[in-house]
C-alpha cells in the first residue's frame, strides 16, 4: 500500500506508523520521547502531523498513528501552518517546564521561541526532566521496571524515591534513552553511581575497559538461564573476536 506525505507517494509496509515511512523517506518530523529501539510513546507532542483520512482532518501523533488505518491510504501534512503553531507552543510550554535545560534550549531555538530569562539560585529537583517517559519505558524493556511516572497534571513526576530504585540494577538504559540529558550517571574508577545508588563494574578481559555493572552482568545471564564465564568481554571486543573468526574461517578454506 502507499500513503501520501506532502504531495508525495510513498511505499508503506504492513505495521509502519507515519514517523517510520517519513524517517525512511528522510522527510523531517520533529520528535523528543521516541526511540526507534522502542514503541511509540505520543508523550512530547512534537511529533503531530495533520492526518487526511477521506473526509476527516485531524492532527495526530505521528509515532503511534498507523500509516494505513484499516488498510486505507491516508494523506499526511507535516508541515503546516496549522502544525508549525501548535509545536511552538509545544516547545513554549517546556521551555516553561524545563528553562536551563540546554536541550530543550536548542528545540525551542528551532521552533522560534526565544530564550526565557529566569532568575533561580538553583534548580528544583527534577527539573530538567521534560516528563517523557522515555527511561521508563527502557527500565521496563530491560526488564526490571523500577522507574514510573507518578500523579497527574502539575503534579505529575517520576517517581525516584529510595523504595523505587533499590532494585535498580545499574544498567544505564535509561540515561542513555533520555532527550534531555536530565538522568546523570557517573562511571568512575570501576564504580558507576545512578539514582543515587552505587555499583562495582565489570572489567573486560581484553582491553581492560569497564563496560557494565556487576548487578547488570548478574541479571543478564540469570535470565538466559545459563552460568557466568570466567571471563568477561565489551560488547566491542566480542565484535572483533567474531570478525577475526570468520576471517580465520575465510583463510582456511
Amino acid at each position: 500500500m502507499k500513503i501520501m506525505i506532502n504531495g508525495e507517494s510513498y511505499e508503506t509496509q504492513k505495521g509502519d506508523t507515519i514517523l517510520k515511512v517519513a524517517r525512511r523517506n528522510n522527510i523531517y518530523i520533529p520528535t523528543l520521547c521516541h526511540s526507534d529501539a522502542l514503541p511509540g510513546l505520543a508523550t512530547c507532542r512534537f511529533c503531530i502531523v495533520e492526518v487526511i483520512d477521506g473526509e476527516e482532518c485531524k492532527v495526530a501523533a505521528s509515532c503511534i498513528s498507523p500509516a494505513n488505518p484499516g488498510n486505507r491510504e491516508i494523506e499526511v501534512i507535516t508541515d503546516s501552518d496549522k502544525i508549525k503553531r501548535m509545536r511552538k507552543v509545544i516547545a513554549m510550554l517546556l521551555q516553561a517546564r524545563c528553562p536551563n535545560n540546554k536541550e530543550i534550549e536548542k528545540f525551542a531555538e528551532a521552533f522560534g521561541v526565544e530564550k526565557r530569562k529566569v532568575n533561580r539560585f538553583k534548580l528544583e529537583k527534577g527539573e530538567d526532566c521534560a516528563l517523557c517517559g522515555l527511561c521508563v519505558k527502557a527500565c521496563k524493556a530491560v526488564g526490571v521496571g523500577v522507574l514510573s511516572l507518578v500523579n497527574k497534571g502539575i503534579y505529575k513526576k517520576l517517581d525516584i524515591s529510595d523504595k523505587s530504585t533499590q532494585r535498580c540494577i545499574g544498567c544505564g538504559s535509561c540515561a542513555n534513552v533520555c532527550p534531555t540529558n536530565a538522568i546523570d550517571i557517573i562511571d568512575k574508577d570501576g564504580k558507576r553511581e545512578i539514582w543515587g545508588n552505587k555499583f562495582k563494574m565489570v572489567k573486560c578481559d581484553c582491553c581492560g575497559e569497564y563496560f557494565a555493572t556487576e548487578e547488570h552482568v548478574k541479571y543478564a545471564y540469570d535470565k538466559l538461564g545459563i552460568e557466568q564465564p570466567g571471563k568477561f568481554y565489551c560488547s566491542r571486543c566480542k565484535r572483533e573476536q567474531a570478525v577475526q573468526g570468520m576471517n580465520h574461517v575465510l583463510e582456511s578454506i
